[in-house]
């Protein structure tokens, strides 16, 4: 990398950050600084949702998915669940959202449960969604080590990636500090233009180099069956399947766009349910080219460094030979990186790192203040003034992002790679939240007893299956892409029979 791959880099930083000051003067109550006073258009939220759900884990972390020994395309088929999810919530969740002047999606659960249901969902929600983004977070400073370590190899690499971390950490705290859910939404806009962009220019610099062409990656494609997309075994342990992608995907979206915060904020955003819904169905198309783009970077990224030459990859992947499946790298995650700080272009490196944390840089640390406001700490405060909580919204947002910085720090060892990781952590809980979601809509016997006792028995079983699946206590291993629809079934189940067996027995009570 160049000097002008810094000049790039960092004026894109320099530049978010100012734009998010510059929305300071729009932010004068609660309503603007979460909501954005409902005004802003549904194109934008689509292209917000897109720059959300993708994030530097997809820009990362997927291209080395199909870079790896037996990697291909079947990564798709929970793309296909995403769309069907997408569907569900617009005729199920985003009607709902619009009955009252919610700021937060669990509110809803207060009207229909009480305080404590709510109060349940509001803290697994705020617990998922740093930790899920403290690794996101820790990914793109991985990316931002590496350019540093391009200009200085004999650095250690821990305290880099520590001092990048730092250093995105208050450029995310700061323009969220100042510009609110607004600001956040536009800069995504922006994300999602530069980091398209710099996919596509990687993708020509990739094809420029390759001997052959398009014609010889589609020929290494179909030697090593990178293209295949399905795979209808039925099995519970494999995490891309035809049944884990379609059904998991399925609930895993309905999790996470329907009842996680960081994205039903969003929809909040517009002033009617049908602009939300044509945000939300229009993402999805977005989101299914994106992730066909990204898999095929990583085919070109296997023809590029062709790994498959060397004496090492028949063993590569092997257990217990020491070689990982993606070799020559340690991780799927370092591939994409790699190239883009040690062979791309000057000038087209810094933008497409710059891209990276387009694609990084999409804050939660809002979403996660109005719920603590207004669900945690609302319940508690009794006449407090607007302008008192707009002040300690902020506030908040400064300590939420010290929070994701101290979790970034806290997986720099981690070996997993970082979408596994984050995905299983955003399908442990949202299960259990969705389920309470299903519980409220559909089984209207169910009270707050009912739904606390289904809630709780689904985060035990899911901590179960998590710790089991990892090999930490006895139990069966279950791919992550299953854990959304277990743990959401299960609420519901619980709290169906629970309603059934405490109204039983108050009925004879009574008798």
């Amino acid at each position: 990398m160049q000097t002008l791959d810094l000049i790039i880099i960092f004026g894109y930083l320099i530049g978010i950050t100012a734009f998010g000051i510059w929305f300071s003067g729009k932010q004068e109550t609660t309503e603007d600084y979460f909501v954005g006073d409902r005004n802003v258009p549904w194109w934008a939220i689509a292209m917000s949702i897109v720059a959300t759900e993708t994030s530097t884990i997809t820009f990362v972390s997927v291209p080395g998915i199909a870079f790896a020994k037996g990697g291909n395309f079947q990564f798709l088929q929970l793309v296909f669940g995403y769309m069907l999810g997408r569907v569900v919530i617009s005729l199920v969740f985003i009607p709902m959202y619009f009955k009252g002047e919610l700021q937060t999606v669990y509110q809803l659960l207060g009207d229909r449960f009480g305080t404590k249901v709510k109060m349940l969902a509001s803290g697994l929600f705020v617990i998922m969604r740093n930790i899920a983004d403290g690794i996101r977070l820790l990914l793109t400073a991985i990316v931002l080590a590496a350019v540093y370590a391009s200009f200085n190899p004999g650095s250690d690499a821990t305290t880099v990636i520590i001092g990048s971390v730092i250093l995105l950490g208050i450029i995310m705290i700061v323009f969220t500090f100042y510009g609110g859910i607004e600001a956040v939404i536009w800069v995504e806009v922006v994300q999602l233009v530069i980091y398209i962009g710099g996919a596509i220019a990687a993708a020509v610099v990739l094809l420029n180099n390759i001997d052959g062409g398009f014609a010889s990656v589609s020929a290494l494609g179909e030697q090593f069956n990178k293209f295949s997309l399905f795979d209808f075994t039925l099995d519970f342990t494999k995490t891309y399947t035809f049944w884990a992608g379609l059904l998991g995907g399925c609930f895993l979206t309905m999790s996470t766009h329907g009842t996680d915060q960081y994205l039903v904020q969003r929809y909040l955003c517009t002033k009617k349910p049908s602009s939300a819904s044509l945000a939300l169905l229009s993402s999805g198309a977005v989101v299914l080219g994106q992730f066909i783009g990204f898999l095929f970077i990583g085919v070109l990224l296997f023809a590029f460094y062709a790994p498959h030459t060397a004496v090492e990859y028949a063993q590569a992947g092997v257990a217990n030979s020491g070689i990982p499946a993606t070799f020559p790298f340690a991780k799927g995650d370092q591939v994409f990186p790699n190239f883009i700080t040690q062979h791309m272009p000057p000038g087209l490196s810094g933008l497409v790192v710059a891209a990276i944390f387009a694609a990084a840089l999409s804050s939660s640390l809002n979403a996660i203040a109005a719920t603590a406001i207004n669900d945690l700490y609302k319940p508690f405060a009794k006449n407090i003034s607007d302008n008192h909580l707009l002040k300690l919204s902020g506030w908040l947002t400064v300590i939420i992002g010290i929070i994701q910085i101290l979790v970034a720090i806290a997986f720099i060892r981690s070996g997993e790679s970082a979408l596994g990781l984050a995905l299983s952590v955003a399908s442990l809980i949202n299960g259990p939240i969705l389920g309470v979601f299903l519980v409220g809509a559909f089984l209207k016997r169910a009270k707050e007893i009912h739904a606390l006792i289904g809630m709780l028995l689904s985060i035990f079983l899911m901590t179960y299956i998590l710790l089991a699946s990892n090999k930490l206590v006895p139990g069966p291993v279950i791919a992550w892409t299953w854990y959304a629809l277990i743990g959401s079934l299960t609420t519901v189940s619980v709290a169906f029979i629970a309603s059934l067996i405490l109204s039983s027995n108050k009925d004879e009570v009574s008798n």
